[in-house]
């Protein structure tokens, strides 16, 4: 058997809510203690023959026995504490209501036929959305399990494998057809999980939830931006528009290996460096940027004047052009290598390439070039995050204390 037991991820604020939660369902557990029929409690469990509105809320809170209690409050003081912490304490209340009020209609529309109406209790649907959320916000972090056969051992796996091969996956679509599903709720559980998940990751697109370089949504675009990335990369015309953004001039094979040749046309080259210049003393960051990419696709050697080069850059880079930001930076530094601004430009290009870009090789070589030569807590703070993340990918030991 296999169970997961505690997690690596970061707990923002007490879960005071999550606290509660499984508090309050360890209480109600004692009061239905022995609940036999004609109970008190029995008119609160989710007759799917007959709903009520209040028992797809009332239903969350009753459980069969200690076991199925204990197995779901396991799940939620595992996953739950991390959400809690991120969600906040009332968002982090109603979203779990708001799964388990899923998880019930789910369960209710595969069992609502006169012939298969019966009635649910448990809080697995909402620890199900809770478990999924935990997935959403933490994929990377990992989920240390326990395991007895013949003997007990530990071991920590992701949690994103974890959840979506082992829990959803295993525990939930393929055992089941493998055995008898007995008791236990797998559409109640199933729609949990899609809610928890669909949920999560809108309200990370929205930045309802705080947002960090690893969460599902981050790491989804990263992985659209690859594959994107690669397909472009397959010849020479997307290669241009690649590296120089959408005014770059197609090429023909003959083109490939010539990325020395001359400006053809040097009047252009002047009137652009010259509009370039207008739009920054005007403030039009936006209509320099562009200016920039033309000049680039003309002639890629092409260097602004200092503060100009390093405007532009900056907005291509909050516009969410990465690559072509990168470019202009390390263009930037082989011809102000001992500029000023030189330290900070390193710095924030090996955050680039590690967390845009994921090319962490480039990213160690900035990183490692401004080492014990940053000032500033701040910026020695995130020279040492990023150094141990491109150092973790890279799989090499990280040395910093």
């Amino acid at each position: 058997m296999i169970f997961p037991i505690s997690t690596d991820s970061p707990i923002r604020r007490t879960p005071w809510v999550n606290y509660g939660l499984i508090a309050f369902n360890g209480l109600i557990l004692l009061a239905t203690h022995g609940a036999g029929p004609g109970h008190w409690s029995i008119p609160l469990h989710l007759n799917t023959g007959e709903p009520a509105l209040y028992q797809f809320f009332s239903y969350q809170f009753l459980h069969a026995d200690l076991g199925h209690l204990a197995g779901n409050m396991l799940f939620l003081w595992v996953f739950g504490n991390s959400v809690n912490g991120t969600f906040g304490h009332i968002p982090y209340l109603l979203f779990y209501l708001a799964g388990g009020l899923m998880a019930g209609l789910g369960f209710a529309v595969e069992n609502s036929g006169p012939d298969t109406a019966v009635s649910l209790v448990g809080a697995s649907g909402a620890v199900a959305a809770v478990t999924a959320a935990y997935v959403a916000i933490f994929p990377r972090c990992h989920v240390r399990l326990i395991y007895w056969f013949f003997f007990i051992g530990f071991i920590d796996i992701r949690a994103l494998l974890v959840v979506v091969f082992k829990i959803v996956l295993w525990d939930n679509i393929i055992a089941p057809r493998l055995g008898s599903a007995g008791s236990v709720a797998y559409s109640a559980h199933l729609a949990g999980y899609a809610f928890g998940f669909a949920g999560t990751m809108g309200l990370l697109l929205i930045r309802a939830l705080p947002r960090d370089q690893f969460d599902a949504v981050a790491l989804f675009k990263r992985w659209w931006q690859r594959q994107s990335f690669a397909g472009t990369m397959r010849d020479p015309t997307a290669r241009a528009t690649a590296q120089h953004g959408r005014v770059a001039r197609p090429i023909s094979m003959n083109d490939v290996d010539s990325a020395d040749k001359e400006s053809e046309n040097s009047e252009e080259v002047t009137a652009l460096r010259t509009a370039i210049a207008s739009c920054v003393t005007a403030g039009d960051l936006p209509g320099a940027a562009e200016r920039y990419q033309e000049l680039i696709a003309l002639d890629e050697k092409q260097v602004l004047p200092r503060q100009q080069q390093l405007d532009v850059c900056h907005r291509l880079y909050t516009d969410g052009r990465s690559l072509q930001a990168a470019a202009g930076y390390e263009r930037f530094l082989r011809t102000y290598a001992n500029a000023a601004e030189a330290l900070d430009v390193r710095l924030l290009l090996g955050i680039i390439y590690a967390r845009d870009l994921e090319q962490y090789e480039a990213a160690e070589r900035h990183l490692t070039d401004v080492k014990d030569r940053l000032t500033g807590d701040r910026r020695i703070a995130q020279h040492r995050e990023w150094l141990s993340v491109v150092l973790t990918q890279l799989g090499r030991p990280s040395t910093e204390a």
